[in-house]
């Protein structure tokens, strides 16, 4: 469902402007009348307030929590129903973050990624996205956004940038606080300047090398590193929010001497911080992290030679709740339940249920 949607909908009951503005800002931030930025029911128009049952109702449907999964590092992954029974992954981060997904499954098909196993399901409409800040919002404050979910932003650019100008206009973060994360896409650079709304840019590099990155991204858009690197910092300093650099550390892929000195050579003079984020498990894939000390000694090498970088690591490892791993989980619970209901004489289900399970 798009944004779009709910505002027809208190359109047809009457709603003006400023009791639009009332109802979606109440949503958004999950807050009540005693909120002081909501308003009680006897504030809006009758025929406003004859609609407020199913307008709630219409909200709660978007997303709904299907599990939680907390980790000893303050994240907390979430899986969330939409209204037609797909799912899609949140992630509460520490310190008042979320990480929201923009499509159902991915097109890209990155290989580290479980998400792009079965590719792009379908697109998430603005206000489904909008619905998981909300979502989150019951459960701890949120003051950032992430749009590092499942998905590739760019190709959902509509319902993203939908989302993106109502948080800021009505969900009480700031620009520098939404984080917009690409493989890298000419559209997206053109959204971004048009936009009255300049989030901060996240770019999944993952390797200085053109025929590695097709490699590892088989799907996405072909651009030169350092030509992907121009464009992205360009933004940057046009916004003053540095760039941040996503590598996914692979043990024996990106991790060697070569990588390193050429990232080194690449990112010299950016408007930019890397974060060195080692793999997550993935099987059948035979990929592997580095070792925390393979790991660090990169994240070293790379500081020395003036390069601002954090090692980081994926929240949710403990729990191997992964970026698509949850809901791989949930398929695999969904498709055994049917296996033991029919005596598990469904030879497809089980192979089935081998083919998602996850790490």
């Amino acid at each position: 469902m798009k944004l779009d949607e709910l505002r027809r909908f208190l359109w047809a009951a009457g709603a003006k402007p400023c009791h639009e503005d009332i109802l979606l800002r109440m949503w958004l931030r999950a807050i009540g009348a005693e909120s002081g930025h909501g308003r009680a029911d006897d504030f809006f128009p009758a025929s406003v307030r004859r609609v407020l049952p199913a307008w709630r109702e219409r909200l709660a449907d978007l997303a709904r929590l299907a599990a939680r999964h907390p980790a000893s590092d303050g994240s907390e992954r979430l899986l969330v129903a939409l209204g037609d029974g797909r799912t899609v992954e949140s992630v509460l981060l520490p310190r008042g973050g979320l990480c929201v997904s923009t499509q159902v499954g991915c097109a890209v098909g990155c290989v580290f990624c479980m998400t792009g196993r079965d590719g792009l399901d379908r697109q998430l409409g603005s206000a489904e996205i909008l619905a998981q800040l909300a979502l989150a919002r019951t459960l701890r404050p949120v003051g950032k956004v992430v749009f590092m979910g499942m998905g590739e932003p760019a190709h959902n650019l509509d319902n993203v940038f939908d989302a993106i100008e109502l948080i800021a206009r009505q969900g009480a973060i700031g620009h520098k606080n939404l984080v917009v994360s690409t493989v890298g896409d000419r559209r997206l650079f053109a959204r971004l300047a048009a936009s009255p709304v300049k989030p901060a840019l996240a770019l999944s590099l993952h390797t200085t090398k053109s025929a590695l990155r097709r490699e590892l991204l088989p799907r996405a858009a072909e651009f030169d590193p350092a030509e992907l690197l121009d464009l992205a910092d360009a933004y940057a300093r046009r916004t003053r929010y540095p760039l941040q650099v996503q590598w996914t550390l692979i043990e024996g892929v990106n991790d060697g001497d070569d990588e390193i000195e050429s990232l080194a050579a690449m990112l010299a003079g950016r408007y930019a911080v890397l974060n060195l984020i080692p793999l997550n498990r993935i099987d059948g894939r035979g990929l592997s992290r580095p070792s925390a000390q393979r790991a660090a000694a990169m994240s070293l090498a790379l500081y020395r030679r003036g390069i601002l970088t954090k090692l980081r690591d994926s929240a949710g490892q403990e729990v191997d709740a992964g970026c698509g791993q949850l809901r791989a989980r949930h398929a695999t619970d969904r498709l055994a339940a049917v296996s033991r209901d029919a005596g598990g004489a469904i030879g497809g289900i089980r192979v089935a249920v081998e083919q998602v399970r996850p790490a």
